[in-house]
């Protein structure tokens, strides 16, 4: 009866953990200081990071291609970096409420020889160290808050023939996953996403209304891949303008008026999206969001 008991209950956390809503993170290109000179380093990390991301299978994250567009349409320039200032607006514009920004502080190797040579090659055998720092601010894009900043960092020694990172383009993960500077930069990599994992309860689900029908149904965005059923039931706001402070020129956010409350009736747009049908109130728009009943 007592294992009946534990597995009844394993089972129900288990249920209780998928249906978890997830939320939306966006991660920002890094910005290079390590001084190494690699091409594309700062994409690479940050395509590491986003690779991660999705694999945890904890987040809804956000793709470069959307990224970029949005980058492009606010003239926010080419480089893919955005900064702590610019990620609540960008964010809002890609409906994430995490925005992950950041810098690679230190990479490169440093080599010692082991003693002996390798006379086929004429190459010394070395015992090299990779080191791989990373710098990352993670921003509330609602508030404009920047909920956690920390260093991460990650090394792997080996031993044997040097090899040259000189032409590898760090923008194609393939090419430097498996070596010991990917494996240096992975393991930076995954105590970011445990500081992302940690930070992200600190912030509110949203939705978001994307389109009101002829016949007073709606979409909202997340869906199934966002763990959004038929059945729940969410409140929806209409967000004021931003509230700015006269000292710093920041948004301190905006203010939010509860207008509505909608049913999920069926998933939409191959998970993208879901229909939900209105309970209560009325004058539900497009952009209106969409938040957890209290």
């Amino acid at each position: 009866m007592k294992l009946l008991s534990i597995l009844l209950s394993i089972s129900l956390l288990s249920t209780i953990s998928d249906a978890q809503l997830k939320k939306r993170v966006a991660v920002s290109v890094f910005e290079d200081r390590s001084g190494s000179g690699y091409n594309h380093l700062g994409a690479g990390v940050a395509d590491m990071l986003t690779t991660a991301l999705v694999k945890s299978g904890k987040f809804i994250v956000i793709e470069r291609q959307e990224l970029d567009k949005v980058l492009a349409e606010q003239k926010l320039g080419e480089s893919g970096l955005v900064t702590p200032e610019s990620a609540p607006k960008v964010g809002k514009l890609l409906g994430a409420e995490l925005f992950v920004v950041g810098s690679v502080s230190e990479f490169g190797t440093k080599e010692s020889n082991v003693g002996g040579s390798v006379p086929l090659f004429g190459a010394a055998l070395k015992t090299k160290t990779a080191r791989a720092v990373v710098d990352v601010r993670l921003v509330n894009t609602t508030s404009g808050e920047i909920i956690a900043a920390e260093t991460k960092e990650g090394s792997e020694s080996t031993t044997g023939v040097s090899v040259s990172y000189e032409s590898i383009d760090f923008n194609n993960m393939d090419s430097w996953d498996d070596t010991d500077a990917g494996k240096a930069t992975r393991e930076a990599v995954d105590g970011v996403i445990e500081l992302i994992t940690e930070n992200m309860t600190k912030i509110p689900w949203m939705g978001k209304i994307l389109k009101v029908n002829a016949d007073g149904t709606l979409l909202m965005k997340p869906g199934a891949d966002g763990n959004v059923k038929p059945g729940m039931e969410f409140d929806v706001y209409r967000v004021g303008e931003d509230v700015i402070d006269p000292d710093t020129g920041m948004s301190l956010g905006a203010e939010e008026t509860k207008i509505g409350t909608i049913k999920v009736t069926d998933d939409a747009l191959k998970g993208k999206a879901a229909k939900a049908t209105v309970q209560d109130g009325k004058g539900i728009q497009n952009n209106d969001v969409v938040r957890e009943q209290k």
